[in-house]
């Protein structure tokens, strides 16, 4: 048995759970209403602070709107451009898109009110996503051990630098995308597609919170192997069934040409070999310390 681990099992302080102080100063377990009330000051922070920013998006309904929610459907957005070039480049028509206009319509009387909201605070949960994470870092750091507390280091950095990397992928690549297919899709010359706004921001909300959840993969994969529900012999064994999942989403949300799903599927690849070598080095740091015991 390796020493610090002697010193834990002796000692009987280590526990799983969380610990507070008491007034000798040494660490005494957590009662559940104490788990609770901790709990709740940090569900308070994070509601705080994404209520903060979501006042600020409020205030700033025309830069939101104008140039950040209704920007992916019109011609002269960033990915819009990107894609027109590539396609002249190529000599082809095919990466083309969104280059008509796009008209969208609010058919109830507090549509337009509701949806200033809705997006506030969506706006405001994504902003403060650092602050939210850092809140729940706050409340399981106490519940760990001294060595998952050294791997775990830059938990909070690494996973909101990669969920604002999947929202940003999401925005600039899968939105106009989507735009494009869903937009012009019909089914029939007599019928006329007429967008509701609600439906034009929840899709445009949705894909890109989506992809920042999907771009937490190594997170998860870190996490659920540390607790041995995820094993990187699992990840291979359903790797080809991934694939298939990912190129079908990839497929469904593209134009109907290769190149663009292939754009769409790589960096979905790319992270799911990445929780597959995550997965596997914590599965062998686990392996590591049993021999040591």
């Amino acid at each position: 048995m390796s020493e610090d681990t002697n010193k834990e099992v002796q000692s009987g302080k280590k526990k799983r759970g969380r610990r507070k102080k008491d007034i000798k100063g040494e660490y005494a377990e957590m009662s559940f209403l104490e788990h609770l009330e901790e709990l709740r000051w940090h569900i308070i922070r994070s509601a705080l602070a994404i209520m903060v920013f979501a006042v600020v998006a409020f205030i700033m309904k025309g830069f939101i709107f104008d140039n950040v929610i209704l920007a992916p459907k019109n011609p002269e957005f960033w990915t819009n451009r990107m894609f027109e070039k590539l396609g002249e480049l190529l000599g082809t028509d095919a990466l083309k898109i969104n280059q008509r206009h796009l008209n969208l319509i609010a058919i109830k009387m507090a549509d337009q009110f509701m949806m200033h909201i809705m997006v506030s605070i969506i706006a405001g949960l994504i902003i403060a996503s650092p602050v939210v994470f850092y809140e729940f870092w706050k409340f399981i750091k106490p519940a760990l051990y001294d060595k998952e507390k050294k791997y775990a280091s830059g938990a909070v950095f690494f996973t909101s630098v990669l969920f604002l990397l999947g929202v940003l992928f999401g925005y600039f690549l899968i939105v106009p995308l989507s735009i494009h297919f869903l937009g012009s899709y019909n089914i029939s010359d007599e019928v006329v597609n007429q967008i509701n706004t609600r439906s034009y921001i929840s899709t445009l909300t949705s894909i890109s919170f989506a992809s920042g959840v999907v771009f937490l993969i190594p997170i998860f994969s870190y996490f659920l192997s540390k607790v041995g529900i995820l094993t990187p012999q699992f990840m291979k064994t359903y790797r080809r069934h991934a694939y298939v999942v990912m190129l079908l989403l990839s497929a469904i949300i593209t134009p109907p040409d290769i190149f663009s799903q292939v754009m769409v599927c790589f960096p979905l690849v790319f992270l799911y070999e990445i929780g597959i070598l995550i997965s596997k080095r914590v599965v062998k740091n686990r392996e590591k310390e049993m021999d040591e015991i």
